[in-house]
């Protein structure tokens, strides 16, 4: 009976900090950008590893925004200035058109240039709103007139 109480503490103790380490290794992984997608005012990029967290991702946009402007020359706005970009999780690959409700990309040949949708984050910058973090399945954030990011509460 001793022996059992033992191996459950072990557990107790060791479980814990097993998934802590898990989640901090998933926190830590490098953002893979697989491919950049263009459409007029619109960019689409396909990555892997994406911030779990709606801070993360905000943050690692803050940090790269810079990077993806001189590497891959993003954004691109409208002549009024406004833009969208849009973060898709690549998933398993390019695929083809074939099933229901793929998102699928016209500056590469078919048959394999769509995607599952599984949109992460945007980013869009207007005149009238500044610039929008939208977190699919999280929150909505604003780049204040300071450069602090304030969230936004819709009705």
């Amino acid at each position: 009976m001793k022996a059992s109480k033992k191996r459950l503490l072990w557990v107790l103790i060791l479980l814990p900090a097993i998934l802590t380490s898990y989640v901090f290794w998933l926190s830590q992984r490098s953002v893979e950008i697989v491919g950049v997608h263009q459409n007029g005012n619109h960019s689409y990029i396909l990555v892997k590893n994406f911030p779990f967290s709606d801070r993360g991702k905000i943050s690692w946009w803050l940090e790269n925004k810079d990077m993806l402007r001189v590497k891959y020359k993003i954004p691109k706005p409208a002549t009024y200035g406004s833009y969208t970009i849009i973060f898709w999780l690549f998933g398993e690959g390019y695929k083809e058109e074939g099933k229901y409700d793929r998102l699928c990309f016209n500056d590469m040949p078919p048959p394999k240039n769509c995607i599952e949708k599984e949109a992460i984050f945007a980013v869009e910058k207007s005149t009238n709103l500044g610039t929008i973090f939208t977190v699919y399945n999280g929150g909505d954030y604003r780049l204040n007139n300071k450069g602090t990011v304030v969230e936004v509460h819709r009705k």
